[in-house]
């Protein structure tokens, strides 16, 4: 395989890695999330420092509240450099909140900052920073859904309609 072939898997598998944390965040799939991380990874978040493993149960309690959340990624800047990776990933997160008892849409938007690290020919997140670039909320405004009894609507792990596509945990 040449040298070229290379960089693209390699960069298509670290790619892969931000695929994977965001369905873990928004299905609240725990062992997904987990699985996207080396186990002496770091994450500093700025409002949260420590271990990856912490950050996971961090996740799982601070998204848990939320009646739903959906994240999406824009465009990623990954440089491989053999055995260890960088990389900036674009963001934009929905978060559905319920504030002083009334509905609200928090979205966030930022840049992931990461460092990455192939083990036994896996990549992981070694190290993760999150960098918010803007955020706002604004009441929520969805009756289209809401008034719709036949739309599929989003769920957490193993409720979601994708589960039967995929189940809950890391892909095979």
């Amino acid at each position: 395989m040449n040298d070229r072939t290379q960089d693209y898997l390699d960069r298509e598998e670290i790619r892969d890695l931000s695929r994977r944390y965001m369905r873990g965040l928004d299905r609240l799939d725990i062992e997904l999330l987990a699985s996207v991380f080396a186990d002496d990874a770091t994450v500093d978040y700025g409002f949260f420092q420590g271990t990856a493993v912490d950050f996971v149960d961090f996740a799982r309690g601070a998204l848990t509240p939320h009646l739903a959340n959906h994240h999406l990624i824009g465009q990623m800047l990954i440089r491989v450099n053999g055995d260890t990776a960088v990389g900036e990933i674009y963001f934009q997160a929905f978060h559905r909140i319920v504030e002083d008892g009334a509905e609200k849409d928090l979205f966030i938007s930022g840049r992931y900052l990461d460092r990455y690290s192939r083990r036994d020919d896996r990549w992981r997140i070694q190290f993760r920073s999150e960098v918010n670039d803007w955020a706002r909320t604004e009441p929520a405004a969805d009756e289209a859904l809401k008034n719709n009894p036949a739309a599929i609507i989003g769920a957490r792990a193993p409720e979601d309609y994708s589960m039967d596509f995929y189940g809950p945990g890391e892909p095979q």
